[in-house]
């Protein structure tokens, strides 16, 4: 995981390197002598002062993030109450179709939240850092690493969201997917993954990287989990996070970490569902139950009209595990070779945790997020 392929050079040249900056004394207003005769003027710490600056920044980003999750909800609220008015209640039993579903969700969020959310962020934290080139066979090489992460995930996601529900609760996000058609590669496939990416990796770390770049990987992995407010998905969305966000980290370009997301968003949400629908499931459910009777000719029967879409599920579960497991081998020896740079700014040990998650706006949208989840997962 060592690129780019050429001498490493800082990724922030223009800053110098080391621990946090220590303020000088100058830098403050000095009170006249004739105030500061008459009133004792407490010792300024600028070591603290710059740690609370800090936390008033992730406090931002973190109400900022907030007030996107609000917008966007508000704004779907509001419009399947206007498509259910012009369209006679379309969608009120659960009758909608997708591209209608997936109109009403993103609109709102793309066009309007998260250019909310950036705009309330500010600038005054945002720092330039050098760009790099990935080479082809370092692309996918990465990709590969990310299958295992997803594949972990998710069997993560979907056995504790089993487990805490009793079996009841079901992925809205996979029911979806399956309704295959045209919308899920232009909603799942091209524009989630490219207004995603923008938020939580460009922006998010732009905002946060010069206070160290493990800090700014994970707030942008752990953000990308809380977002989709699904325990289904909060697991794999959080190691796929932490890996884009590194792609992204190291290169400075969006378009690595976008392209892997179009890649795992085409498999998860196009592909895999497409396969599924090649062989008849409704049906073998109640084949399975003729065959434990005694009728196993029905059995032999539903594997003969299906026997094209089984020949294609087998082999694509085939590839599948192979190339999961080749992920695996190359995340297990490459993980130590992740390569990170001191950041200007670069947050202590010990204070980093409570500067960057102890603050009022991040415990706010940290609370938000789970809740819904929660909401989703037992309602």
């Amino acid at each position: 995981m060592t690129f780019p392929q050429q001498p490493q050079q800082p990724q922030y040249p223009q800053y110098p390197q080391g621990p946090a900056p220590q303020y000088p004394q100058s830098q403050f207003p000095q009170q006249p002598l004739q105030y500061s005769q008459q009133f004792p003027q407490p010792n300024r710490n600028p070591f603290f002062e710059w740690l609370q600056r800090a936390k008033r920044d992730f406090s931002r980003i973190g109400a900022s993030l907030c007030l996107m999750v609000i917008i966007w909800y508000a704004g779907v609220f509001l419009l399947k109450g206007v498509v259910r008015a012009v369209a006679g209640g379309v969608g009120a039993g659960g009758d909608m179709p997708n591209w209608m579903t997936f109109l009403i969700s993103d609109v709102p969020l793309y066009l309007i939240a998260m250019p909310v959310a950036v705009v309330l962020m500010g600038k005054s934290t945002v720092i330039e850092t050098r760009k790099f080139n990935m080479k082809p066979g370092m692309f996918f090489k990465l990709l590969l690493m990310c299958l295992p992460m997803m594949w972990v995930g998710s069997m993560v996601g979907s056995m504790l969201s089993l487990a805490l529900s009793d079996g009841e609760a079901t992925n809205r996000v996979a029911d979806l997917a399956m309704q295959t058609n045209i919308w899920n590669v232009v909603f799942l496939v091209i524009l989630g993954p490219i207004f995603e990416e923008w938020m939580f990796r460009k922006q998010l770390i732009d905002h946060t990287r010069k206070y160290g770049e493990k800090t700014a990987i994970l707030l942008s992995g752990l953000a990308f989990g809380l977002f989709h407010m699904n325990l289904f998905q909060f697991f794999y969305a959080f190691l796929l996070g932490v890996m884009f966000g590194y792609i992204y980290m190291r290169t400075s370009k969006l378009r690595y970490s976008t392209a892997m997301h179009m890649i795992i968003n085409f498999n998860g949400g196009v592909l895999a569902p497409w396969i599924l629908t090649r062989v008849d499931l409704d049906q073998l459910d109640k084949v399975s139950q003729a065959a434990e009777n005694g009728n196993v000719a029905a059995m032999e029967q539903w594997a003969s009209q299906n026997a094209t879409g089984l020949a294609i599920m087998l082999v694509y579960f085939l590839l599948y595990g192979a190339v999961i497991l080749v992920g695996f081998v190359l995340l297990i020896r490459n993980f130590r070779k992740a390569e990170f740079y001191t950041a200007p700014e670069e947050l202590p040990r010990g204070v980093r945790a409570k500067t960057v998650y102890g603050n009022v706006g991040m415990v706010t949208f940290i609370v938000l997020t789970v809740l819904l989840t929660a909401i989703g997962l037992f309602l």
